[in-house]
């Protein structure tokens, strides 16, 4: 998937960013946009930070797919994040394929596209690029990062580098690390592109070439992780997606058949196929625990951050006990955190959609947090 550039705003990092795995990217490009006003005194930023299916584009129309952004439930005037009120930045992440510099980018070295010649990368090298978004648009301190899913590692992993980047912080719907059920899901997606003969081991775009039916497989094997089976449920059952009696056949009997495969095949015209190998990677790497010794709270000491960790009751992909580790680690080193739980049946997603609580929770909390940092400075 390749994207006109003219559509969108960047800037360009000239200065080398060391990445975890040990290679350099000499310079790269981040895709941004921003909503909202930054006021004078530069104290109402909020970064919010996507997961892997989301890009820069959270609220308003995306120029490239002329869609409504991936967050319009929660971002946008008089809404749970109030861009009346805050000045909201989103920044495509590293590897990613709206304009952040990944695998579908030319490689200036060889001038070919990167392919799976890209570097690995990871939550903490995504967090340290848009660190360097936020000192080019000269915002010392944010009043807050948040973000869902892989959103809500990165929102993890900036409390735990950069304490003192931001006031508060909202991780939702996340984990500290990845379990093996979770590697197992990204690495089921991941042979699904690459068994894909389109893939042409990762130099599709090169060979113009596009592996649509193993990225549309692990797509769909994804979304019914992000989904629950009360909703699931819920919203199909075991209905039949043409009156009558089943076709016997292979094709789409149920509407659950159905949609999945509208899922798949909507996401494969907006997302690149070596960016999601790369973002589940990304996240299948992610382990505060292993980077602190096995003891998750030192992630975070000395952290004078307010938190809120929100939780969702039937995702089953990053579940409440997961959140309540976060909120234990917290807790040991006495730091100023709260918790909830959404009572939904609408799964891991339930981020994304018009969860009343869910919203209220964000919305109280970040107006408190907004009130209390203004009058601390």
């Amino acid at each position: 998937m390749i994207i006109d550039k003219s559509k969108i705003k960047t800037i360009d990092i000239k200065k080398p960013l060391q990445l975890e795995s040990g290679q350099v990217l000499d310079s790269f490009t981040i895709a941004y946009e921003t909503f909202g006003t930054l006021n004078q005194k530069k104290d109402n930023a909020i970064l919010v930070f996507h997961a892997l299916s989301g890009d820069q584009f959270a609220t308003g129309i995306n120029p490239i797919t002329e869609k409504e952004g991936w967050w319009v439930t929660a971002i946008g005037p008089n809404k749970a994040i109030d861009t009346n009120k805050y000045f909201v930045i989103c920044a495509n992440v590293l590897g990613g394929c709206m304009g952040t510099t990944g695998p579908t980018d030319i490689n200036p070295k060889t001038n070919e596209f990167y392919g799976n010649i890209f570097p690995l990368v990871t939550i903490r090298d995504m967090v340290n690029a848009q660190v360097l978004l936020l000192d080019h648009l000269q915002i010392e301190k944010t009043l807050c990062v948040l973000g869902g899913s892989m959103g809500g590692m990165q929102v993890l992993q900036f409390c735990s580098s950069y304490s003192n980047r931001t006031y508060s912080a909202i991780p939702i719907a996340c984990t500290a690390s990845h379990s093996a059920q979770n590697i197992a899901f990204d690495e089921l997606a991941r042979q699904a592109i690459m068994a894909d003969p389109e893939w042409s081991n990762g130099n599709y775009l090169k060979l113009k070439k596009s592996p649509r039916n193993g990225l549309s497989i692990a797509r769909m094997a994804g979304h019914i992780s992000y989904l629950s089976e009360e909703g699931l449920q819920e919203k199909f059952g075991r209905r039949l997606q043409q009156k009558g009696d089943f076709k016997f056949s292979f094709d789409a009997d149920f509407q659950v058949e159905s949609y999945l495969k509208y899922q798949g095949n909507a996401f494969v015209d907006r997302f690149d196929a070596n960016s999601y190998l790369y973002l589940t990677r990304a996240m299948d790497y992610f382990d505060l625990y292993r980077e602190n010794n096995g003891v998750l709270a030192n992630a975070f000491k000395d952290t004078k951050i307010k938190y809120c960790i929100i939780s969702f009751s039937t995702d089953w992909l990053y579940p409440t006990a997961e959140s309540k580790k976060i909120l234990i680690a917290l807790n040991s080193i006495g730091a100023d955190v709260s918790f909830v739980e959404i009572m939904t049946n609408n799964g891991h997603d339930s981020f994304l959609l018009d969860e009343p609580e869910f919203l209220r929770s964000v919305k109280g909390f970040l107006d408190s947090a907004y009130e209390s940092f203004k009058a601390s400075h």
